[in-house]
């Protein structure tokens, strides 16, 4: 079966507009911090999303909302807390994270895209991004994370991907270089909590582009 065909919007990269091809629209954002883009199945979808906000397309049309869930998950929920997530394009692709509030969906941090990277890694590196922050702060509030993985890794304090050091992944080693040392050399009282996707829906971090 054919792969039907995909339009990439590009809101803030090397260059923006409308890509019909997924090479290039990674050419645009590619080693540019900060760059937002999605794909839609029409041309005309991208036309309309490119002329709007993208806030109004990424993280957002999948974030949960105190109205639109039950009463029970409402108040297990804990609202004041960080929600940290990851996102990849390939398996290695190119991978980005943040951490959000996960009352008002307010950035806390952004980090990416990096080239080769994987979706664990950067579960990994947001969780760690997120802990030193909320101790930096002097914070009490929890973290949510959705991966199971990045979640065993961060309390192990270990790193156990696959994913080979490569001159274009330089970076993202770096990273988590880093957050290991960060890890060995530091306590933190934060509760690292799994965020219940099947309950409660996607995780407010979420970039919104399954």
């Amino acid at each position: 079966m054919a792969k039907k065909k995909k339009y990439y919007v590009v809101w803030e990269g090397h260059e923006t507009g409308i890509f019909d091809s997924w090479a290039d629209c990674q050419r645009m954002i590619k080693n540019y911090g900060g760059a937002r883009y999605k794909s839609f199945k029409t041309l005309e979808e991208a036309q309309e999303a490119f002329g709007a906000d993208s806030r109004d397309f990424i993280g957002q049309n999948k974030k949960p909302t105190q109205r639109a869930l039950s009463e029970t998950s409402r108040k297990e929920i804990i609202w004041e807390s960080l929600a940290v997530d990851a996102a990849c394009s390939g398996n290695p692709g190119v991978m980005e994270y943040r951490g959000v509030d996960t009352k008002t969906g307010y950035e806390f941090f952004r980090q990416g895209p990096f080239s080769q990277g994987t979706n664990n890694v950067g579960e990994f590196l947001a969780l760690v991004h997120g802990l030193a922050l909320l101790k930096q702060k002097g914070s009490a509030m929890p973290i949510y994370s959705d991966s199971k993985i990045a979640i065993s890794w961060v309390q192990k304090k270990v790193f156990r991907s696959k994913l080979k050091r490569t001159r274009a992944n330089a970076r993202i080693f770096e990273l988590v270089d880093r957050a290991l040392v960060w890890l060995k050399n530091n306590d933190y009282d934060t509760e690292i909590i799994k965020w219940k996707t099947k309950e409660w829906g996607e995780i407010p971090a979420d970039f919104g582009r399954k």
